[in-house]
């Protein structure tokens, strides 16, 4: 499929990429502000609430802050926008294709009559994508092509797909045959792990419709027979024992913090005996310093992100501990923050 945008899409993602790039400058002239006001990790308050309220106090004076900000804020609803026209200007190359895709086989995509979202997913633009992830017919493709490999991978170093591969270097085994994906989105991480397990058969649960959409076309591209469902993660109906590795990736922020823990509790049902749940997601508050979680929850707060402190403050361990799995760990990823990965074993 091509992924040259036309001249519009093109001009305007290379806006949003030089926009993004050029506000670092501007960041670091509000810290330099924030280091002369006295105020530090040591000096905030234990609340976080109240952590921004001082926070607020401290920089209220600051234009570098002010336009870092605003910066932020135009960037985090545009770029979205700015690729969903990218697609809708070279949507009469690409929709023939991504059909084509569609009905190549040998993965499989199926829905239900009787699937409804989660109250908790209702309504919610997460990531301020307008619309949410059901706000364009064809989502998955604009959120995978042209948000990450355009906008997001530009923006940030180093290979964000690696991490998707390394995170799966944590678990214990390397035989894994028949495994359940919660929270597929449009395949990134559904590719690592078949990449990783080549002779595994791999299920997929994903809300958003368009999302799966774009997962099966990549499965077909690439001749892989992935099972996608249209289900909530934590509420798959499928049969107990019947996976040896259930996993995720960065999707367990985008729920409260009830789901995270049904969302563990139904892994642990769906695993056979000995098998294995590996969930990778944002770095808990409890790892930052009280100034890194306030930076976390800002960002959070200006990037869409309504359950991000929910996550953030689960206690990950303790709640895969309650759903019956043994021998929990949870860690950076070599040594870095970002993402947390936690492991656990369903009890042989």
């Amino acid at each position: 499929m091509p992924q040259t945008l036309r001249q519009g899409g093109r001009a305007g993602m290379d806006f949003m990429v030089g926009i993004t790039q050029a506000s670092r400058p501007i960041s670091l002239r509000w810290n330099q502000a924030l280091a002369k006001s006295g105020v530090t990790a040591d000096t905030l308050p234990d609340d976080l609430d109240a952590r921004h309220k001082v926070m607020s106090a401290a920089l209220a004076g600051s234009k570098a802050f002010a336009v870092s900000s605003l910066i932020a804020e135009f960037a985090s609803v545009e770029h979205g926008r700015v690729a969903r026209d990218g697609f809708d200007e070279m949507a009469d190359v690409l929709l023939p294709q991504l059909a084509a895709l569609e009905a190549k086989g040998p993965a499989r995509l199926t829905t239900y009559n009787d699937f409804a979202e989660p109250d908790y997913y209702q309504g919610v633009w997460f990531h301020r994508t307008t619309g949410g992830w059901n706000g364009h017919a064809e989502m998955g493709f604009i959120h995978s092509e042209l948000i990450h490999k355009t906008y997001v991978a530009r923006n940030f170093g180093g290979d964000i797909f690696a991490q998707r591969r390394a995170v799966l270097g944590k678990l214990p085994r390397a035989d894994y045959t028949r495994i359940c994906e919660m929270g597929t989105s449009s395949g990134h991480f559904t590719t690592a792990l078949q990449e990783t397990y080549p002779r595994a058969h791999i299920t997929g649960v994903e809300l958003a419709l368009p999302m799966l959409k774009e997962a099966l076309r990549v499965a077909n591209a690439h001749g892989w027979d992935w099972d996608l469902h249209q289900k909530a993660a934590e509420d798959t109906g499928f049969e107990p024992k019947r996976f040896d590795l259930v996993a995720s990736y960065i999707i367990l922020h985008e729920m409260p913090a009830s789901a995270i823990k049904a969302v563990f509790a139904e892994a642990f049902r769906l695993l056979e005996p000995g098998g294995q749940m590996l969930m990778s997601d944002v770095t808990p508050y409890r790892v930052h310093d009280k100034m890194g979680s306030w930076r976390a929850d800002w960002q959070a707060n200006k990037g869409g992100e309504p359950y991000w402190r929910e996550a953030a403050t689960l206690d990950w361990s303790e709640t895969a501990r309650q759903a019956g799995f043994v021998d929990v760990s949870e860690g950076g990823l070599d040594g870095a923050p970002y993402p947390w990965v936690i492991i656990g074993t369903k009890p042989a």
